[in-house]
């Protein structure tokens, strides 16, 4: 064959076969997902591109889009719904059929709630989010007020923050009209490659860029100015950059008086982070904290990263990220052009810019009388104000049936190595009376369930979906649904018509769901279904404009002092957004490193890429990132087999000796069954407003293999 036939062969038309369909890519955040174009032969994906008129992607995709075929074709998908017959964890099942496994679990879920309680069955949803609405609410329906999800430990907590601060639930920078742009724990190039694209055109265009991150990243290479501070500092940084911004009155002292809550309460706090002591704290020099000062400043308005995950990922997380906020209050840059904008999570966890009802849809059916959720007595301010389950508790909750016992667990992608203790986990799940979960692959933690569902992929459904900037699409499949797997909102509508909820919506259909969700929009699902292959520009829609969202906030301000926390009389907690050391309790002296278990990898998202060969072929083993002076002190070389210990475990992986490495600092990305990054945690190195995990800052201590 000549080289023009071979190229003639992989072109889509009648001579070859191939057809080319376009959906998106829902491997990684919800929020930008991109557009994706496949090329479909004889019902099978046999390649990928980005989409180049897709507005969110404009035809890029990263490694983890890239690895769309080995994740719809991995070798472990589940075909059919199974049964467990073997001990839980051997992975021991046979198959069943979809009505046996539907009147099974309808079974378990009716005696549970007749002799337990409904409360006693917990609703769990995993990474993908697009299901949520259905499933939060067959929680309530049931009559159960334990529903939460894997945000119990990613960006929630962010979340907290802006409810605390302003009462909006998201909050994005407008890079096009910044003059400066403070990134904490910013890598968009690894986590975040869409925001990236927009971070350097404002940084070519005379936006001033300062990145804060431990690591040289690709993003702190191109920076203007990169500080280095150790890991959890983030927020003694903030409060020094407070300080100084009102000592050399780059404030807007007009936009304070008229628009927040708690200045002088915070200036007086913020009064003793010097950056004589804050340089002590965060490893910098009082020049690198005075420069940064006098680029902020001198730049203005100021726009920061809407922080994921990586900035509260720590004991201090939340705190870190209100002292982090505060600067865009004091500098006059919230709701206002160039600095931070109030948005919506408009549907299913998307920003789309616009209002729906998912919430009311959502929540309608929250149980009376009920008792409080799991985790929410330990945790006040989550409870307060996100008002479900906190689902890092499950383990605790079921291992010591406090405060009352849990005997079964509904779930949608459990990944018992994204929790804390992630041991604990693992045996809860060992313990549980009845576990079933959803998934499209037979994952680990599906090995101890009682009875896996097939889920499909985004290829394999059609699914509605909101971009931001007013745009929406409802995509067609682009191939057959593999084997017998079928929709997640399908089997959560499936199941409440079993259980015979008393919601007539969540017995109804899809379709009739969602339309109940954007009624107060003018968006058509049925023009949408004529439109697939694209998002579709909404006429009409209500956009509200920069400068006029208001504040929904008990004060009515941007509140740098939280009355929501002060309501609580919590001695705990603090209502100014405070510093406190991010380590665990370890002995410094046993373990003086740092382990952070949660930074990114290009091929890597927790560990739904590991199990895919082109992915995994980026990062092919467990692999510690050190520094190179600490690498040579201990005689560690590139490839040597090194032990990691904390105070609660230790595992075996490969060393990395890099120049991106701060020394002390060691960096192993989760999710590997090789070494479960996250059994090296504390269960209760919590956060204590929110819950959350402090995966970023562990103490530790490592050494070659032969000599541990």
């Amino acid at each position: 064959m000549t080289t023009k036939e071979r190229l003639a062969a992989k072109l889509p038309g009648e001579d070859t076969g191939i057809s080319l369909h376009n959906t998106f890519c829902d491997i990684c955040a919800p929020g930008p997902h991109c557009g994706v174009t496949c090329y479909v032969k004889d019902g099978k994906i046999i390649k990928v591109e980005g989409t180049d008129a897709h507005p969110t992607n404009h035809g890029k995709l990263c490694a983890r889009g890239l690895a769309a075929r080995d994740y719809v074709y991995r070798k472990d998908r589940v075909q059919t719904p199974l049964k467990r017959i073997g001990k839980k964890g051997e992975g021991k099942f046979r198959p069943i059929s979809w009505d046996e496994a539907m009147e099974e679990i309808t079974r378990q879920l009716l005696t549970v709630r007749q002799e337990s309680g409904a409360s006693s069955a917990a609703f769990y949803c995993g990474y993908e989010k697009w299901y949520r609405p259905f499933l939060q609410r067959l929680a309530y329906s049931y009559g159960s007020v334990n529903y939460g999800s894997e945000s119990s430990s990613c960006f929630t907590s962010t979340i907290m923050s802006w409810k605390c601060a302003t009462g909006a639930e998201m909050v994005q920078p407008d890079m096009k009209n910044a003059g400066v742009f403070l990134g904490f724990c910013a890598n968009p190039g690894i986590s975040a490659y869409l925001m990236n694209v927009g971070l350097q055109a404002n940084h070519r265009r005379g936006m001033k860029v300062i990145i804060i991150d431990p690591r040289i990243t690709p993003a702190s290479q191109s920076a203007d100015l990169h500080l280095r501070v150790k890991p959890g500092t983030d927020g003694a940084l903030a409060l020094c950059l407070g300080r100084e911004l009102i000592h050399n009155d780059w404030i807007d002292r007009d936009y304070i008086r008229e628009n927040v809550y708690g200045f002088e309460a915070y200036k007086e706090y913020v009064e003793a982070f010097t950056p004589e002591k804050t340089a002590e704290i965060t490893g910098l020099t009082p020049e690198e904290i005075r420069l940064a000062a006098k680029m902020v400043g001198e730049n203005l308005p100021l726009a920061i990263n809407p922080s994921n995950a990586s900035l509260v990922h720590f004991k201090n997380g939340m705190q870190n990220h209100r002292a982090v906020m505060a600067l865009s209050a004091i500098t006059g840059s919230y709701d206002r052009p160039g600095g931070m904008v109030p948005t919506y999570l408009t549907y299913a966890h998307s920003i789309g810019g616009f209002e729906t009802l998912e919430p009311e849809f959502s929540v309608e059916k929250y149980p009376k009388d009920a008792p409080m959720p799991i985790g929410c007595e330990r945790f006040p301010l989550w409870h307060s104000l996100i008002g479900e389950m906190q689902a890092c508790d499950l383990p605790r909750a079921i291992l010591t049936e406090k405060p009352y016992p849990l005997r079964m667990l509904y779930a949608h992608g459990m990944n018992f190595r994204m929790f804390p203790g992630a041991s604990e986990m693992r045996k809860a799940l060992e313990q549980l009376e009845f576990f079933v979960d959803v998934d499209p692959f037979l994952t680990d933690s599906a090995k101890y369930a009682d009875i896996v569902l097939p889920a499909c992929t985004s290829y394999e459904r059609g699914e509605f979906k909101v971009f931001g900037g007013g745009f929406a699409q409802y995509t067609q499949p682009v191939i057959a649904p593999l084997y017998q797997a079928r929709r997640d909102d399908e089997i959560i509508l499936e199941l409440a018509r079993r259980l015979d909820v008393d919601d007539e919506l969540l017995k109804s259909d899809r379709d009739t769901c969602i339309r109940h969700m954007i009624r107060n929009t003018p968006i058509d699902l049925e023009e949408l279904r004529r439109h697939p292959e694209l998002p579709q520009k909404i006429p009409g829609l209500a956009m509200t404009p920069v400068g006029q969202h208001g504040f929904q906030t008990p004060s009515g301000k941007f509140e740098l002092d939280s009355l929501a926390i002060q309501a609580l009389h919590d001695p705990n907690l603090d209502s100014l957004p405070t510093y406190c050391s991010s380590a665990d309790d370890a002995d410094p002296a046993e373990f003086p490193m740092i382990l952070s278990t949660g930074i990114r990898i290009p091929g890597g998202l927790h560990s739904r890429l590991h199990d895919c060969p082109s992915a995994r072929s980026l990062r092919k083993e467990p692999t510690a990132d050190i520094n190179l002076d600490d690498a040579e002190k201990l005689g560690i070389a590139a490839g040597d087999t090194i032990t990691i210990t904390t105070a609660h475990g230790r595992v075996t992986v490969k060393a990395n000796p890099s120049g991106t490495m701060p020394d002390g600092m060691v960096s192993l990305y989760h999710g590997y069954r090789e070494a479960d990054a996250n059994s090296l945690l504390s269960y209760d190195h919590r956060d204590p407003y929110s819950g959350f995990p402090g995966y970023r800052c562990i103490r530790c201590n490592i050494v070659k293999e032969e000599q541990a």
